[in-house]
């Protein structure tokens, strides 16, 4: 369990980091992609930053609750900018919705306090 814990945390991280990276780093396609969701060329170092800060919550093992809690709250606004801009359904609405599963599952599968916290119950 401890294994894919990790594994599906090493695989939300690796995105979101790549995410920030560019966001951080200014990259035109980067840039271009968030104006065409509606979000001023000026913006992109700022959300590059709070997703940056989140993650770095979510990878120090005492915050790591605290940081899928803020991923969580950055992955929604995700959704909802491409809910407004209408893109497709399951490329690109409930992409965000894939991160935050492996964000969470990860966390749940190698933090024995939250799997304490939130038992998963067998069928009775």
């Amino acid at each position: 369990m401890q294994a894919l814990g990790r594994t599906l945390t090493t695989l939300a991280a690796l995105f979101l980091g790549v995410d920030a990276l560019g966001k951080l780093l200014q990259l035109a396609p980067v840039v271009a992609g968030t104006a065409e969701l509606g979000y001023p060329e000026g913006a992109v170092l700022m959300i590059g930053v709070l997703e940056a800060f989140c993650l770095a919550a979510y990878l120090v093992p005492p915050t790591a609750v605290l940081g899928a809690l803020l991923l969580t709250g950055y992955l929604g606004g995700a959704i909802a900018t491409h809910m407004r801009a209408g893109n497709p359904l399951f490329s690109h609405i409930l992409f965000p919705v894939y991160v935050a599963s492996f964000v969470w599952g990860g966390l749940f599968l190698r933090e024995a306090r939250l799997r304490a916290l939130l038992p998963l119950r067998g069928a009775r």
